[in-house]
Parts: structure tokens; sequence; C-alpha cells
């Protein structure tokens, strides 16, 4: 029984961290021919080179998966609310590199991701909530939007 239970919490676990790192890896797919085009656009001060990006995104996205399955397996009420607020903020996420990377707008992509920010902190709030190991992990996350907030303005402003 003990081992079964652990294969079940471990495909949990799996599913969540696969389905966001595919949601992630299908966003930077869909924007790998616009890395150039951003390279090559004024900069802003603390502009990380752009090798450090998916780097950083998939220590985030693997985090995420990791507080999302936490937060499943909680069995508490108030999961489900969680878990919406996730996916939605998640496929802001993946819209937001389309709206800025391939549209290339960049003030409808920084407004966007205020509401990207929101929604992520609405998650980290429900997450602290239900496991709180499962709201730190997301800390990072919020940190990294509101960081990449400033690079998004910035991008704006100066191209």
């Amino acid at each position: 029984m003990e081992n079964r239970n652990f294969w079940e919490k471990a495909g949990v676990y799996a599913g969540f961290i696969i389905g966001t790192l595919l949601v992630g890896g299908l966003a930077g797919f869909l924007i790998r021919g616009s890395m150039e085009t951003y390279a090559s656009l004024n900069q802003p001060p603390l502009a990380p080179p752009g090798k450090a990006f998916p780097i950083v995104w998939g220590i985030l996205y693997l985090l995420m998966g990791i507080g999302s399955a936490r937060v499943f397996l909680t069995g508490k009420s108030g999961r489900r609310f969680a878990l919406v607020v996730y996916w939605v903020q998640l496929f802001f996420n993946f819209c937001w590199s389309l709206i800025f990377f391939n549209a290339r707008m960049y003030l409808a992509a920084f407004l966007w991701l205020i509401v990207l920010w929101v929604l992520i902190a609405m998650m980290v709030y429900a997450f602290w909530k239900l496991d709180r190991p499962a709201g730190l992990l997301q800390i990072p996350y919020l940190l990294w939007v509101a960081f990449a907030g400033y690079l998004n303005c910035a991008v704006w402003l100066l191209n």
C-alpha cells in the first residue's frame, strides 16, 4: 500500500512538472525566431544575457510544477481555486512571451505583465494558505516577474 501511495504521488508531481515545463517549452519554441530581434534592441541596465533566460525559466517552471503538485495533493478545500489561479497565470505567462517577443507590442506586453504579476501574487497567497512550502516555492517567480516588468518597461521606453 505504501509503494502505491509513493507512485501515485510521484505521478502527480511528474504530471504537474511536465505539464508546466511543456507550456514553457512551447512558448520558448514559438518565440525562438524573435530572439535576434530582442538582442538587437536597446537594453536597460541590469539586463541579463539572453542565455540566462532559459535557465532561469526552467528553474521557475520546475518550482511552479512542484508547488502546484503539493497543492493538489493537500486535498484541502480551496485547492481548486488555487489551481485555477495557477493555470490562468500560466496561460498569461505563455501569452506574454508571444505579445512581447513575436508581436513586439512592448507596452501591451508590459500591461499584460502587470496582470500576470497580480495573478502570481494571488497564486502565492492561495498556495501559502494551503501549503506554506508550495507558496514559498513561488516567491522567486514573483520576484523574477517583477524584474521582468522592469526590463519590459525599459525596453518599451528605450525602443
